[in-house]
């Protein structure tokens, strides 16, 4: 039977009914509210690292950056957990859809321009045209620069989308191939399983790293406009 690559990445359906609305809101369990006056290890671990990760990306920002710390920090626990959770067997990763990263990067990315326009009008339009450039040259830089600024939302999708889908799809391959050479050579198969389990490693560090980047790379519009 011959299996779709692209199977994994299509959104599930129940009774003709998408779910992937409850999918987006499963990774918010994991990250119960304390309730305790003394919080057990588990909770104790998430807080000291957001308190790390939040002292890290906020050490840049001024007192008017500080104030995304929080939509920052959702933002970082959201990605990470949705592509952690899309690492189970059976399991859907929202962030595999374009659609959905894109969500994700136009209104973000839209809410750090308006507020350099805002709050920067002069340094903002600045970026259009470096200081020194040549009158003939003036229309094609405000042009390549007005592209570029506009690429930066679409890039922060992409670059997600890409990284994400590209590790399942590796997964899945030599998934595959484990299974068809069970039943040629053992050994072969062995060694193709060792790989499978350091690429699913890998893939843990990978979906951590993707959502550090694209916090990051939100922190970083944020601070070149506030």
């Amino acid at each position: 039977m011959n299996e779709n690559l692209f199977a994994s990445f299509i959104a599930p359906t129940m009774m003709g009914l998408p779910i992937v609305t409850l999918i987006i809101m499963f990774p918010s369990l994991l990250f119960p509210t304390p309730k305790r006056l003394i919080n057990n290890r588990t909770i104790s671990i998430q807080q000291w690292l957001i308190q790390l990760t939040s002292k890290q990306m906020m050490a840049i920002h001024n007192q008017k950056g500080q104030t995304w710390s929080l939509m920052l920090m959702s933002l970082i626990m959201f990605i990470g957990s949705t592509n952690i959770l899309g690492l189970l067997p059976h399991s859907f990763t929202p962030t595999t859809q374009l659609s959905m990263n894109l969500g994700m990067a136009i209104p973000l990315w839209s809410a750090t321009v308006f507020t350099g326009f805002r709050h920067k009008t002069k340094a903002s339009l600045a970026h259009f045209l470096p200081q020194g450039t040549p009158a003939p040259l003036i229309p094609m830089l405000v042009i390549i620069e007005t592209i570029s600024l506009f690429i930066q939302p679409v890039a922060l999708a992409v670059r997600l989308t890409a990284n994400i889908t590209a590790g399942h799809l590796l997964i899945h391959l030599i998934g595959g191939a484990t299974l068809a050479l069970l039943n040629i050579s053992t050994m072969t198969a062995l060694i193709t399983f060792i790989i499978l389990i350091l690429l699913t490693i890998l893939e843990f560090a990978v979906a951590m790293i993707q959502a550090y980047v694209f916090t990051l790379l939100v922190s970083l519009y944020l601070h070149d406009n506030t």
